[in-house]
Formats: structure tokens, C-alpha cells, sequence
């Protein structure tokens, strides 16, 4: 009898992982994040089988972070061994200037953003990601060690929407054993990161205190089944940040937010310091969340009628006519990014931002600011009625070149009279009104 315990994952089993997650079109295209771990090639290999039998098919993504040397041979490795699975395979770098402190973060955010631009230009809308049961108890273990609530003990979802792409995580229900024997039984050829034996990080150091969190009964299945139970309290209360959201919130094409602060002030506190969290994250681009002890200074201060304006989490909190709005805080839209004619681009976390490919040069997408809006009230007089709050308009991408601003494709502005043919949408990674984390339901449980 093999065992299921150590012995390799079968295709039947693996099929009924992706079943459990569902949503998947007809022939379904899904591409996987592949860092050359025994992990990573597990879940292709699996993947490459399963999609095979939909009909599908699926791309191997591995990202370059170049933090080392010696990564860009790597990459080029796993595409070798991708290509011997039969699998196509893309190396997305992470170029530019890296950080001095952070690297680990900064890292998990580069490789992020270019996966899901890499799904975005293939047309992908499912990004498979090969965290295991493994992972998952790490993940509670951390975030226990910094004091997180339900939200950080769920750990990670099996399912969860960003932005256009849903990320999967089939595995958290397995052992990292169970996927090196998958590779071994497939005689695929893997990896492992150097990085993870390395005593500077939180989860390396974890892995070397492994047994000693066992003998206390900490092992990786009871930390998981943690999380499976936090996950389930998780989704109970992000479906009725949801509802309140629905009710108490309206979200324009600008960026902003107005809240009717009658529902949010009336609501259960947990679920409306969950709602301005969500708000926050939504419009100034997730990129510095809100702490909560911040959260709910704010909630404490909105009940008192915030008589000043507030600023967090890189947004600006302010009554406005009888209502809230949050606006981004045009100072912290400091990204500055040149896109070529006809190239969609991301800008802030927030718009996608596309040139017209009649443009005869690049331009750079950089927030308007105090003087993009004088110059465009210059040029368009009917501008100045805009009904825009200043932090609004400050903080919208315009499209400048050496210095002149060329267009505002929010506001159908173009420095040259032209009918605008520039395109930009507010399209925060996190959205709104995004479903709640969901529970899948399996053999022995929810996960």
C-alpha cells in the first residue's frame, strides 16, 4: 500500500486539490511560481499532468531577484529543468536599485508585482504558488511570535483574489516530504535555497528548531489545523466587512472613497475598524499597511467627529459634506515610472496606466501634484469647477515628458488638444468590495 504520508502525490489526489479550489474555465491556462525547490517543481510537475488533462496548459514563472551573483545562472537552471518536464518556462528579473535594509520583503513584493504583470501579459487568471502544510505552520509560528490576531493565525488562504489573478496554494495540506518524493518519482531535478539554511532569517531559524517545537507538541499538523480554525473565523468576519462596506461605502473612479459614517459608527467594532482597514489599503495601495492600535485611534476619532483631517497608511481621512472620504495622500504617490506608447503599466499600486500607442515617445507617470494641477486650470479653465478634493486630483497619475505635462487620462485632459487616446483606471490590487478569504472544504476538515 503507498504511503500517504511520505510516499509522492498522485495525480488523482492532486486533482482533487484543484477540484476543492474550483472556478477554472474550460481548457484552463494557470501559471506557477517556480524557484527551483522541490517544492516549487512538485507543484509544476503536478500541474503540468493536471492542466493536460483539462485540456490546458501551463507556464513556469521563475523571478530573478539578482540579489546574488550567482541567480541568474539559476534561473536559466530551472528552465532547464522545467523543459525537461515539458513545460514552457519565463524568467521575469527584478532589475533597478535594491534596498539597503529589508531585502526579504522588498524581494517578496518585486516577485509579486512581476508575476502578476507576467499573468496579466499572457492572459492568465490563475497563478499557482507551492506554500505546504510546512509553510503553513511557519507562517502561524511568526505571526503568533509578533502578536497577530485571527487574521495573521489563519496564516495563508488557500484562495485569494489580487487584483485580475487568483492565487492558489493547492498544497498547504501536504508535507514538504510528500512533494520531494513527487519529484524523486518523477526523476525531476530540484534545488534547494541556501537562503533557507541561513540563520539571519525568522524562518530558517524556525526550521533549526523544529524538533524542539515538536517535543512541545507544536509540530506542523496541529499548527495547521490553527490555522484552519482562524481561517474559518477569518471568513466569518471579512464577509460582514463586506456587507458593511456594500452599505456604508462608494468607491469613485478617481481613487477615493466616501463612507457614510452612520453604518460604519454603528457597526460591531471589529467589523468597522475592519472596513477602514480595508479602505486604507484599498486606496493608498496596500503598500504601508495600517497598525491596528492606528485603526483605532482613527475609529475613536471619527465617532468624535474628527474635527481634523487624519493621515495613514499613506491615505488622507477627512469629513467632507456630512460623509468620510479617504484620499490618497498626493506626497506618498512618489512612484515615478516611464512607460513606452501602447504599454500598460501599473502606477502606486492603484491605476493601470497605458500611453497611447500613437505617442511618438516615452512619457513618465508621475502624480500630478500642486503644479500639474495649475498648469492644467491654465489650459482648461473648466477645470477649476472640477469638484475634486485637492488631495484627489494631486494624486493622479499624469503623463509628463522632460518636465511638461503631457496628459491626464483621468480627467480626459491632453496638453496638445487632442482627442485623449492615453487610458488610466483605478485598479487597486486589493479591491473593495473583494470576496471574503475562502474556506474549502476537504477529507478531514476545512483548510
Amino acid at each position: 500500500m503507498r504511503d500517504l504520508t511520505t510516499g509522492p502525490v498522485s495525480d488523482p489526489e492532486f486533482a482533487r486539490l484543484m477540484d476543492r479550489l474550483g472556478g477554472f474555465e474550460p481548457a484552463p491556462r494557470v501559471a506557477v511560481g517556480v524557484s527551483g525547490g522541490g517544492d516549487s517543481v512538485a507543484l509544476a510537475l503536478l500541474l503540468h499532468r493536471w492542466a493536460a488533462g483539462q485540456g490546458g496548459d501551463v507556464l513556469a514563472l521563475t523571478v530573478d531577484h539578482g540579489l546574488r551573483p550567482e541567480s541568474g545562472e539559476e534561473a536559466i537552471a530551472v528552465g532547464q529543468s522545467m523543459a525537461a518536464l515539458g513545460v514552457p518556462h519565463r524568467i521575469l528579473r527584478w532589475t533597478g536599485d535594491k534596498p539597503a535594509g529589508g531585502v526579504q520583503a522588498a524581494a517578496r513584493t518585486a516577485r509579486h508585482r512581476l508575476l502578476a504583470e507576467a499573468c496579466a501579459e499572457e492572459g492568465i487568471l490563475h497563478l499557482a504558488l507551492a506554500h505546504h502544510r510546512d509553510d503553513q505552520a511557519e507562517t502561524v509560528l511568526l505571526r503568533l511570535a509578533r502578536g497577530s490576531g485571527i487574521d495573521g493565525l489563519a496564516g495563508m488562504a488557500a484562495i485569494r483574489a489580487e487584483g485580475a489573478v487568483r492565487i492558489l496554494r493547492p498544497l498547504l495540506g501536504l508535507p514538504h516530504e510528500r512533494l520531494l518524493a513527487t519529484c524523486a518519482a518523477a526523476g525531476a531535478v530540484w534545488v534547494e535555497d541556501p537562503s533557507n539554511q541561513n540563520p539571519r532569517y525568522a524562518r530558517a531559524r524556525l526550521r533549526a528548531a523544529r524538533s524542539l517545537l515538536e517535543a512541545e507538541g507544536l509540530d506542523a499538523q496541529r499548527l495547521a489545523e490553527t490555522a484552519r480554525r482562524a481561517g474559518r473565523a477569518r471568513a466569518a468576519l471579512e464577509t460582514a466587512t463586506t456587507l458593511l462596506l456594500a452599505e456604508a461605502a462608494a468607491l469613485y473612479p478617481e481613487g477615493w472613497i466616501r463612507l457614510d459614517p452612520a453604518p460604519l459608527l454603528a457597526a460591531p467594532a471589529e467589523i468597522a475598524l475592519r472596513a477602514l482597514t480595508r479602505c486604507l489599503a484599498v486606496i493608498g495601495g496596500g503598500g504601508h499597511p495600517a497598525r491596528d492600535e492606528a485603526v483605532e485611534r482613527l475609529h475613536a476619532e471619527l465617532a468624535a467627529g474628527l474635527e481634523h483631517g487624519r493621515t495613514l497608511a499613506g491615505c488622507r481621512v477627512l469629513r467632507r459634506r456630512g460623509a468620510i472620504l479617504i484620499a490618497r495622500e498626493p506626497e506618498a504617490a512618489a512612484e515615478q515610472r516611464d512607460a513606452l506608447p501602447g504599454e500598460r503599466i501599473r502606477w502606486d499600486r492603484r491605476f493601470a496606466v497605458m500611453p497611447s500607442a500613437r505617442r511618438e515617445s516615452p512619457v513618465t507617470v508621475a502624480r500630478l501634484g500642486a503644479a500639474g494641477w495649475d498648469v492644467l486650470k491654465a489650459s482648461r479653465p473648466d477645470m477649476a469647477g472640477l469638484d475634486l478634493h485637492p488631495a484627489v486630483r494631486e494624486s493622479l497619475p499624469g503623463l509628463w515628458s522632460e518636465g511638461r505635462l503631457e496628459a491626464v487620462p483621468t480627467l480626459g485632459f491632453d496638453a496638445n488638444g487632442h482627442i485623449p487616446m492615453d487610458a488610466a483606471t483605478f485598479s487597486p490590487v486589493l479591491p473593495l468590495g473583494r470576496q471574503a478569504f475562502q474556506v474549502v472544504s476537504c477529507d478531514d476538515g476545512i483548510i
